[in-house]
C-alpha cells in the first residue's frame, strides 16, 4: 500500500513546480487595448503602433499593448471614443481632439478657426500654458493624458471648383465632424455642412452627396481623396488637430509606478516622433497630389483674411463655452492679442 504514497521528494517537487507555475501567472504579460481612428497606413495609426513597439520592447514584453485602429472598439463612431475610454470599455487612446471635445469642451480650442497659424503657434500651445489647462481638463473627466501627437493642419477640398474666398463656398456641401463648432465654421463662411463619420465619408464623396472635406494632407493623400471627385485643395490652415495619448484612470491606477512612468515617457516619443514625421512628409504629399492631376490653390494674406473675418462669430459662441481664461492663455503662448 505504502508503495502508492508520494515520497516526501515527489511532494517537494510538485511544491516547486507549483509555485513556479504560480509565479510564471504573476509575471504573466498584461495587455492592454489601444484605439484609434485611422489605421498604420496613416500617420496617426503609425503613433499608436509606435506607442505599443517601444512599451513592448522596454517592458521586455511584460506590458502589451494591442492596437485597435478604425474606431473598431465604438462600432466606426469615432465620437464615442472619449467616453468609451472613461467608462474603461477602452484602456489606451492615441485620440482627436476633435472627436472628444463633445465631452471635453475646452478641446474645442483647438478647433477655433484660424487661432493657430503656423505650427510654431501649435507647438506653443500644446507645450504651454493652455496646454497645461487642456490635460487638467481631460484629467477632471476620468481619462490621463499622457502626451501629445499631431493630425496635421486641415485643408479644404471639394469637386465643384477653386476655393480662395468665402463666397466660393456658399452652398456646398461639406463633410464636416461631429462637432458642432465645425457646423457653426462653415456655416458662417455659407456652405452646406453635413456631419457623418469618416466610414461614411468617402461614399458620400463617391456618390456626388457631398461636395467637398476637410481634413490633413495626410489623409488626403493616403486615403486618395482624389479619385471620389475631390480635384481641388485649398491651403488654409484653418485649424490644426492635435492628437492625445492618453489612459482610462482606473487603469491608470492600477499600473506600477514602472509602469506608468513607461507609458508615459514611451506616449510623450511616440508622439515626438510622429509630429516630426508628420510634419516633414507634407511637402512630400503635396507634390505628389499635385502630380495627380489636383489643382492645389494657396492663399494670399489679403484672401486669408477674408475667411477669418467671415468667421469671426464663431469666437462670440464659443469662447464662453471653452473658457475665456483658456483662450487668452492660448493666445498668450502663441503671442497674439
Amino acid at each position: 500500500m505504502t508503495a502508492w504514497l508520494p515520497s516526501r521528494l515527489s511532494l517537494s517537487l510538485a511544491g516547486a513546480l507549483l509555485a513556479g507555475a504560480t509565479l510564471a501567472t504573476s509575471v504573466e504579460a498584461r495587455e492592454l487595448s489601444v484605439s484609434t481612428v485611422l489605421s498604420d497606413a496613416f500617420p496617426w495609426g503609425q503613433a499608436a503602433q509606435k506607442w505599443a513597439d517601444l512599451v513592448e520592447e522596454r517592458s521586455n514584453g511584460e506590458l502589451t499593448l494591442r492596437v485597435y485602429p478604425n474606431s473598431q472598439l465604438v462600432n466606426g463612431d469615432q465620437t464615442r471614443e472619449f467616453s468609451a475610454m472613461r467608462s474603461g470599455l477602452i484602456d489606451l487612446a492615441v485620440g482627436s481632439t476633435i472627436n472628444w471635445s463633445p465631452q471635453v469642451p475646452e478641446l474645442n480650442l483647438f478647433s477655433l478657426p484660424f487661432l493657430m497659424p503656423d505650427e510654431a503657434a501649435v507647438d506653443a500651445v500644446t507645450g504651454g500654458t493652455a496646454g497645461d489647462l487642456v490635460f487638467d481638463a481631460i484629467e477632471s473627466r476620468g481619462v490621463v493624458p499622457l502626451g501629445w501627437g499631431e493630425n496635421g493642419f486641415r485643408q479644404v477640398s471639394n469637386s465643384r471648383g477653386v476655393i480662395d474666398e468665402p463666397a466660393d463656398l456658399e452652398g456646398l456641401k461639406i463633410r464636416v465632424v461631429g462637432s458642432p463648432l465645425f457646423q457653426d465654421t462653415f456655416s458662417a463662411m455659407g456652405a452646406n455642412p453635413t456631419q457623418m463619420s469618416w466610414a461614411d465619408a468617402k461614399p458620400a464623396l463617391t456618390t456626388g452627396a457631398v461636395d467637398g472635406q476637410e481634413n490633413p494632407l495626410s489623409v488626403f493623400d493616403v486615403a486618395r481623396i482624389d479619385q471620389v471627385g475631390q480635384s481641388y485643395v485649398t491651403l488654409w490652415n484653418y485649424m490644426n488637430d492635435p492628437l492625445v495619448f492618453a489612459a482610462n484612470q482606473q487603469v491608470w491606477s492600477s499600473l506600477s509606478d514602472e509602469e506608468k512612468t513607461l507609458l508615459r515617457e514611451t506616449a510623450i516619443e511616440a508622439g515626438v516622433w510622429e509630429i516630426k514625421m508628420t510634419r516633414e512628409q507634407e511637402a512630400d504629399r503635396l507634390a505628389a497630389i499635385e502630380e495627380r492631376g489636383v489643382t492645389v490653390t494657396e492663399l494670399t494674406e489679403e484672401q486669408l483674411e477674408a475667411f477669418v473675418s467671415a468667421t469671426e462669430s464663431v469666437y462670440s459662441k464659443w469662447t464662453p463655452r471653452i473658457g475665456e481664461e483658456l483662450l487668452e492663455a492660448a493666445r498668450a503662448d502663441i503671442g497674439t492679442p
